[in-house]
């Protein structure tokens, strides 16, 4: 470009300012002079005139210009993503020439002026194209944020965080930051260490939660408090979930787990109303343990049947191997049906291969042909009137094709549960108009890890046990651990959690009793959390908490798949940003700076590329 065109554009931006976005003119507005400033996104030539769509962050608009014109004699070079300035006057199109597809089409801006801000090298992709591949989209993040579909999501993530902030304040809750760089606790998934420089061979963590500090704060006596807070886990990443993310996290002091899920009630339904013109009504309740019985999961999508059938009552005595084994060593026999759908061998082998994954051994079939007959690799095993007791138990219309897992409890929900939810995508049978909310409750305090072999905090350290299980907690009574009860609470909405909490240990010897069962020595307990331990003794109210995940909840509400979607800068499921080359290795001076040696050099593999 030449100075003189730069001088100009930057006496345009200088001078006469921007006065209306492009995508929020109408007929409204016809007659009115504007100043538009934006990127081309698309430039026909017609006869001595030149029409160019102009985009900015609200939208396009027709602008109209004469390069003919001294003033707008830039018009000619205008090239799609160049960034321009335009100075016209709003008019309606002509009878005819109107423009439904566009929010905008019953109007043009007849340019006076216009000037070239920024060019713009070919792009990668066409904004707003939608057959691109994903690593190209996270490679040229910038562009693709520049599309409909992106912006959109920003502006309603940005919509919902700040109803939420202003909901929360009505509520009576004071908004408080808490810290990033913090104390590791590894109780839960592995940390981000961040090394000190200026206390060497020290580390701080990037907090998984702020969860000991919003107690701190209502030990402080800070009564109701909320934040939206960022989060970051060092884990294994999938469609919901990121290595960094953000959190609707508060915290209410007097109170037990039925008024925290009050509010929280509250909240959904105002939210799902503003965002979604929808009335969701009370929010059912579903133990745990139900949940596990019926869907397989704790967080159930309840917009389809499906349901898992205990057949440990039909299988018995079956003389099935498989079947009496799992019985035997008190595992369970459980089974899916589908009584529509055509189930080819190819179809069949695909959903075993999914329940090996899972952690099954195998996946059981009883499939009924056209005149009922009913097919299995089992039915050499039991007679054919066992096989038909199963099948119907399964398909009591006696059509369709049933699937049976036998293991241990946990390895046959798990596999139905995947099944369950590919054959409800698969099948089309997920009511997909709808939004299905659920709080599951009583969920296990413990459970226990047969290679740690010791007993783990479900949720986390401070939960509390609900009142009728004080006794075998703090009597150290292991033989019943595995029955005690949490004061815990997951709302979970289409198959999603988008909110866990819990009620919180507030008395130094219920909290003194969860570290032992835990098997932390007092040394270790007072290592990790003595700070925690000091503050419990000097007068903590009765405390309640939950954390809303702000990505799943803003996902569920944009009506996306994948939580990258409604995240400006997401990473890949190998937790690689691939636009800004991160993480890289850093220079030895760096390292020696921090007191740091590494075990061998760091090379990055230019053929290992990070998968979306």
């Amino acid at each position: 470009m030449e100075k003189s065109a730069r001088e100009a554009g930057q006496s345009f931006v200088k001078d006469l300012k921007r006065t209306m976005h492009c995508g929020l003119l109408s007929a409204d507005h016809d007659g009115r002079e504007v100043n538009l400033m934006g990127w081309v996104n698309s430039r026909r030539d017609h006869g001595g005139l030149v029409f160019v769509d102009m985009r900015d962050r609200e939208g396009v608009v027709q602008v109209v210009l004469d390069p003919n014109q001294a003033s707008m004699s830039s018009a000619k070079d205008f090239r799609g993503e160049y960034v321009v300035a335009v100075r016209g006057t709003v008019r309606k199109r002509p009878a005819g020439m109107a423009n439904a597809k566009m929010k905008t089409g019953e109007i043009e801006v007849v340019a006076a002026r216009c000037e070239i801000l920024s060019e713009a090298k070919t792009p990668p992709f066409q904004v707003n194209d939608e057959d691109v591949s994903e690593i190209l989209r996270l490679k040229y993040r910038y562009l693709d944020i520049r599309g409909e579909r992106l912006t959109k999501n920003l502006r309603a993530r940005h919509e919902i965080t700040r109803f939420a902030r202003n909901f929360l304040s009505d509520e009576g809750f004071l908004e408080v930051e808490t810290p990033i760089l913090y104390k590791s606790t590894p109780e839960g998934a592995r940390d981000y260490l961040v090394p000190s420089r200026v206390n060497q061979g020290a580390f701080y963590a990037l907090p998984q939660s702020p969860q000991t500090l919003k107690q701190l704060l209502m030990i402080g006596g800070q009564d109701r408090y909320f934040q939206i807070a960022r989060c970051f886990r060092d884990e294994d990443l999938r469609a919901d979930r990121q290595p960094e993310f953000t959190q609707i996290d508060l915290e209410m002091s007097f109170v037990d787990q039925d008024d925290i899920m009050a509010v929280n009630e509250r909240l959904a339904q105002a939210l799902w109303k503003r965002f979604k013109g929808v009335d969701i009504g009370e929010i059912p309740r579903m133990s745990y343990q139900e949940a596990m019985d019926r869907f397989g999961c704790d967080k159930p999508d309840t917009r389809f049947g499906l349901e898992l059938k205990d057949l440990g009552t039909a299988v018995a005595g079956s003389g099935f191997k498989v079947f009496d084994d799992a019985l035997a060593r008190k595992g369970a026999v459980k089974g899916i049906g589908v009584e529509t759908g055509d189930f080819s061998r190819a179809f069949i082998d695909k959903l075993t291969d999914m329940a090996k994954k899972a952690g099954a051994k195998g996946l059981v079939w009883i499939k009924a042909d056209e005149a009922g007959k009913l097919n299995s690799p089992a039915a050499k095993f039991m007679s054919e009137e066992k096989l038909s007791r199963i099948f119907l138990e399964l398909c009591p219309s006696g059509k369709g094709c049933g699937f049976v897992v036998a293991d241990a409890f946990d390895t046959v929900c798990a596999a139905l549960s995947t099944l369950r939810l590919f054959l409800g995508a698969e099948l089309k049978l997920i009511d997909a108009s709808r939004d299905a909310f659920l709080w599951v409750v009583d969920f296990p305090l413990l459970e226990f890890d047969p290679e740690g072999k010791r007993w783990v905090a479900r949720h986390h350290p401070f939960t509390s046990p609900q009142d009728q299980f004080l006794d075998d907690l703090i009597g150290g009574n292991e033989a019943h651990y595995g029955q005690i009860l949490a004061k815990a609470y997951d709302l979970v909405c289409n198959g999603h959690e988008i909110g866990g909490g819990s009620a919180r240990i507030y008395r130094s010897e219920v909290q003194d009793a969860m570290f032992r069962a835990l098997g932390l020595s007092k040394e270790e307990a007072q290592h990790k959390f003595g700070f925690f331990i000091e503050a419990l003794g000097y007068g903590t109210p009765p405390h309640a908490g939950i954390a809303w995940g702000m990505d799943r909840l803003t996902m569920i509400l944009c009506g996306t798949e994948a939580i990258r979607d409604v995240i400006a800068f997401p990473k890949t499921a190998k937790a690689a940003d691939l636009m800004a080359d991160a993480p890289n290795a850093v220079s030895r001076d760096q390292l020696i700076e921090l007191g740091i040696r590494l075990a061998g050099p760091v090379e990055k593999k230019p053929d290992a590329r990070p998968e979306a």
